[in-house]
């Protein structure tokens, strides 16, 4: 393994030692129990839930966990699901087939680490400088991209089913907990029922990567608006850059029904997140960025190394597969049996499942109106819906071109083909570039070879919804219209809207086409929106957005109607 201070960042957070450039389970004691454990009951006598949360007190003392605490009721947790809520055909097979399987992939994690740091950061094809992909921490402020394969995750989250992860240090970097005693113990509190079907879905995700290995990789990204100009990458906009913007607005979909996981087509999905990622998966939450990693359970392992994001700061998750259906939402959560995923595979051997993690306020109430809370909300989106590729590749090819000081529209966009000879051209939407470069300047190799390109998304929309209302009490219509300017000036080609049939966005088809018929710019519906928070904050009106925005005593249908005649 490299001696790399990078790859030393993540040590401490994990189960493992380093001696010698060598990563190893710290005693002899800990893989002895685990080469029982992957004999099967025969050998380690482990044939019920009861016993499996003793062998797993075991190992975690003889990996030097034995001072850290382990959640209250969590032995009762494990006894009581494997023993007694699971079938008793499923409870058998999970003692003689999975849980040695997952034993045989833990004795694996340390060369299967090491594999992954030697070839990590040859991962993409790179040719003007080293991209680092290896598993680290990705700190706040820090931008960067950690490629997993799925393996090595069905690894990493067998250390949660084991609560092996040390958890000392993790509240001090900022780290959500990644260990699953809590999860387990929490079988034991009012919501029973959601928590099993819960913990029935990452059953079902070890039982099916034991029988089958899924060969795919899984990429995490923290994307960050710099606080401070001066670089070429993209600083943290002001009211100003909004309110003269000439991007215009990107069309708007919406769908009264529906989830926005499963959405068809290819996007980026918007992950109603916690600052922690993952948010309350492995407690007791059980709404939107809960089940998603639910059902998708490789995001957990994001958790492993994510501190929690800053105001500046968005995560992208690519590749995830998906493992089970579901019905229902929080306590009426339930898991519905297996999923296949046929999602197609990129160019790196990831599923074309991307995920864009950003937290809204919190309980924002009045305050959510007032100027700089406003600026918070669309720069957080504004950061997570930006393609890095497209944006990194503006200050490389055109010298001079600050992404921040020029429009967002100057900066030079991959039309993402598969030729093997191609050229970069500016988005139909903005300003015309043709030739202000030479063809020497902008022709390149095959798509996915340059090495800025790592998530070609140049034709990926935006999917959505109600982000940041419900519990968090979020105003859905200003969420509505700050998510849609930053996906209009992040230069996504669309907005899809999952309203889950809330009554405030009932009108949000025909208020967003009435608003493009307008022939409307960012900048133009920014101002708007800030012209109505200011009236909003002081009192001045009680109207929704939508309403105070349309003409006044014309309804909806009317205004639709008016403005195809005038057209």
């Amino acid at each position: 393994m490299e001696d790399r201070e990078d790859v030393r960042s993540i040590i401490p957070f994990l189960p493992l030692v380093l001696r010698s450039s060598t990563l190893s389970w710290p005693s002899a004691a800990a893989e002895e129990a685990l080469e029982a454990l992957s004999k099967g009951p025969e050998l380690s006598h482990v044939d019920s839930g009861q016993l499996m949360a003793v062998a797993i007190s075991d190992i975690r003392n003889s990996v030097g966990l034995s001072s850290g605490p382990f959640a209250r009721f969590a032995a009762e947790g494990y006894a009581l699901f494997f023993d007694e809520l699971m079938p008793r055909n499923d409870s058998d097979r999970w003692f003689r087939e999975i849980l040695p399987s997952l034993a045989t992939l833990l004795l694996k994690l340390p060369s299967l680490l090491e594999t992954h740091w030697k070839k990590a950061d040859s991962f993409f094809d790179v040719k003007r400088g080293r991209v680092v992909t290896g598993l680290r921490l990705l700190e706040q402020q820090e931008a960067g991209i950690v490629v997993l394969s799925q393996e090595l995750i069905g690894a990493l989250l067998a250390c949660s089913l084991f609560s092996l992860f040390p958890i000392p240090e993790r509240g001090s970097k900022h780290l959500p907990m990644i260990n699953f005693d809590k999860f387990f113990a929490n079988l034991h509190e009012k919501y029973r029922e959601k928590q099993e079907d819960k913990i029935k879905c990452i059953v079902h995700y070890f039982e099916r990567i034991c029988s089958s290995m899924p060969k795919g990789f899984v990429s995490f990204e923290r994307k960050v608006l710099l606080l401070e100009s001066g670089s070429s990458a993209m600083s943290y906009p002001t009211a100003d850059f909004w309110s003269e913007s000439i991007v215009p607005l990107c069309p708007v979909e919406v769908h009264t029904s529906g989830f926005i996981e499963d959405h068809s087509k290819e996007s980026l999905k918007v992950d109603f997140a916690n600052k922690y990622i993952g948010g309350g998966a492995l407690k007791k939450g059980c709404v939107q960025e809960e089940i998603l990693f639910m059902i998708y359970p490789e995001l957990i392992s994001g958790m492993l190394f994510l501190p929690a994001m800053a105001e500046n700061e968005a995560i992208e998750m690519v590749g995830a597969e998906r493992f089970s259906n579901y019905t229902g939402y929080s306590s009426s959560f339930r898991f519905s049996g297996d999923c296949v995923d046929k999602t197609d595979i990129d160019c790196f051997g990831r599923r074309r499942t991307r995920f864009i993690a950003i937290d809204a306020l919190r309980r924002p109430g009045k305050k959510q109106y007032e100027l700089q809370f406003v600026l918070r909300e669309i720069n957080k989106a504004f950061c997570g819906f930006r393609d890095e590729s497209r944006h990194a590749k503006c200050a490389t090819l055109s010298e001079g071109n600050d992404c921040h000081s020029a429009s967002v529209e100057d900066c030079i966009i991959d039309v993402g083909d598969k030729s093997d000879d191609h050229f970069l051209k500016a988005p139909a939407a903005a300003l015309e570039l043709e030739g202000k470069l030479e063809d020497k300047d902008v022709r390149h190799s095959k798509a996915g070879t340059h090495p800025l390109i790592l998530n070609q998304e140049q034709h990926v929309g935006i999917v959505t919804g109600n982000w940041g209302c419900g519990a968090y009490g979020g105003d859905p219509e200003l969420k509505t219209v700050i998510q849609w300017l930053a996906a209009s000036q992040a230069l996504r080609p669309s907005l899809t809207y999952y309203t889950f049939g809330l009554e405030a966005l009932q009108n949000l088809a025909k208020v967003s086409e009435w608003i493009l018929m307008q022939k409307w710019t960012v900048g133009d519906l920014w101002n708007m929106l800030l012209e109505y928070s200011s009236q909003r904050s002081k009192e001045g009106t009680r109207l929704g957005f939508f309403s105070w925005l349309l003409p006044s005593g014309v309804d909806n249908d009317a205004v639709i109607s008016n403005s195809m005649g005038a057209t």
